[in-house]
């Protein structure tokens, strides 16, 4: 039967096969072959002896959490108290895009901005949108359950963005009164270390503490480079091109036309050169 791992603790594995969760070891194999299962991965079971007998193959993962097979990353983004952070926001959106994690991006608190300050805040939003992502409101339930039916999906955001007020939208059932992800599903803050599926509504979610503090360890300039999706619209003489001291560069000049947005841009060369 196949199934989906949703938790691991030591040596067992809880695996969802329909709406049945069963407690399974691993065949002995999987150590000699160098296969680690994770959280997320679809896998074959022996339903009878309750082992694992074949890991299926994984569309991505992620090491730190551990985590296999993610369809998408929830970003919620504040907009007042905490003030919007585009830096925090272009380097999560970043990072997830080099792990081949569908971003979405959640504006809360949209109620605190004055006239003038939604306007500013409409223009950003249109201009993600115009790059290619899904940009929402945290009051657009239905739009969200929508995007996020039948998948595993991680949540991130500075702290106090409202990331458990958007949970208890999405899921009635929940009465969640913390920020923090992990205490809202009933531990301690960043007590565990074992990621686990909930199933909610209509989706699952992945509660990974670490998720927030994701950075760019391990990932190339290249890398960096190429998770700015709107850069190769505008294509440089040079394919080697880092869009930083080169003379002729097209983003540059788009930048310069306010075709690519300006916080994007100095965004991105802050994470190129570390500073």
């Amino acid at each position: 039967m196949e199934g989906k791992i949703v938790k691991i603790i030591s040596n067992l594995y809880s695996v969802c096969v329909g709406k049945e969760t069963i407690e399974c070891q691993a065949r002995g194999r999987f150590r000699k072959e160098k296969i680690t299962p994770l959280v997320g991965d679809q896998c074959i079971i022996d339903y009878e002896k309750k082992y694992i007998l074949e890991i299926l193959p994984r569309k991505n993962f992620l090491e730190r959490p551990m985590i296999a097979n993610v369809d998408c990353a929830l970003i919620v983004v504040s907009v007042k108290m905490p003030d919007l952070s585009l830096q925090l926001l272009d380097k999560m959106i970043a990072i997830i895009c080099i792990h081949h994690i569908q971003p979405i991006l959640c504006f809360s608190k949209m109620d605190l901005l004055n006239e003038q300050e939604k306007k500013e805040i409409t223009q950003i939003k249109k201009y993600y949108q115009k790059i290619g992502y899904d940009v929402l409101e945290n009051t657009e339930t239905k739009k969200i359950k929508t995007i996020l039916k039948d998948k595993i999906v991680v949540v991130t955001g500075q702290t106090g963005a409202g990331k458990s007020t958007l949970l208890n939208r999405l899921d009635s059932r929940l009465h969640l009164k913390t920020d923090e992800i992990s205490m809202a599903l009933g531990r301690g803050k960043h007590t565990t270390r074992h990621v686990e599926l909930f199933s909610f509504e209509n989706f699952y979610l992945a509660d990974t503490p670490g998720f927030s503090s994701l950075d760019f360890r391990g990932c190339t300039l290249e890398d960096i480079k190429n998770s700015f999706v709107e850069f190769p619209l505008y294509p440089c003489e040079y394919k080697d091109c880092m869009h930083y001291k080169e003379n002729h560069c097209e983003v540059k000049n788009a930048v310069a036309k306010n075709l690519i947005l300006k916080s994007r841009y100095e965004n991105y060369l802050r994470f190129i050169t570390k500073e």
